[in-house]
């Protein structure tokens, strides 16, 4: 009988942060610039007119989701450090205590009493702050917050997104200009929605089902409320 030869993993989770942000950037990009092309449009506005609301939109979808992005996840990693912080002061205050902390997480986990001190011991001596960070607080190298990387994803996914219900306006001819931006919109999600779902190792249709829906109500809404100011006005 051959031995086992150890084969390297890769989990899904180690994508999550830059998965996150690339999906949820590249989708408000293609849904927030198709309803504004398609809402514009309908309100019976030239070709020119809707092109030019629809970069405004890129620029500024793009600079918002980075700003909120950036915002968002450097208070999550201002909260991270505020608790090391504090975990580190009690390590050195108090040691021992620590030590009883940690094998009590390693008891409720199912290990032996005994074995959990050991276990305990043995991590503090290596990296006591890592072993707490970790197992105590639930802050590891998968999911730090990284608040440049969380921002740069989403900008460019964002403008990657809002980019291509663009091009249908420049290709489509004006008379066609809502239906064709609608239907390649959803087409675009579908897209999306099946590659996050792959990338995650989520359910495709699910994922897909779920992006087109909202996709699509967003757009008929704004349409919708586009055809009745232009026809008010």
């Amino acid at each position: 009988m051959r031995p086992l030869s150890p084969q390297p993993e890769s989990h899904l989770v180690s994508r999550i942060g830059w998965l996150r942000a690339a999906v949820l950037g590249a989708n408000d990009g293609i849904i927030s610039t198709a309803s504004l092309i398609v809402g514009v449009a309908a309100a019976a506005a030239t070709q020119n007119a809707v092109l030019t609301a629809g970069v405004a939109g890129l620029v500024a979808g793009a600079m918002s989701m980075a700003t909120g992005e950036y915002v968002s996840v450097s208070s999550q990693s201002d909260t991270e450090g505020a608790d090391l912080v504090l975990e580190r002061k009690e390590l050195s205050e108090n040691p021992a205590f620590e030590i009883e902390e940690l094998a009590e997480i390693y008891v409720k986990r199912g290990v032996d009493q005994a074995l959990a001190r050991q276990v305990a011991q043995q991590m503090m001596a290596k990296d006591a702050l890592g072993a707490h960070a970790r197992d105590e607080l639930g802050i590891s190298e998968i999911t730090t917050a990284r608040p440049v990387q969380a921002a740069l994803t989403s900008a460019a996914s964002f403008s990657i997104g809002a980019a291509m219900p663009l091009l249908m306006v420049v290709l489509s001819p004006r008379g066609a200009l809502v239906p064709i931006v609608f239907a390649a919109s959803l087409g675009f999600l579908a897209v999306l929605g099946a590659i996050g779902a792959m990338a995650g190792g989520a359910n495709i249709l699910r994922a897909t089902a779920r992006v087109t829906f909202w996709g699509a109500l967003a757009m008929a809404v704004t349409a919708g409320i586009g055809k009745l100011f232009g026809t008010v006005i």
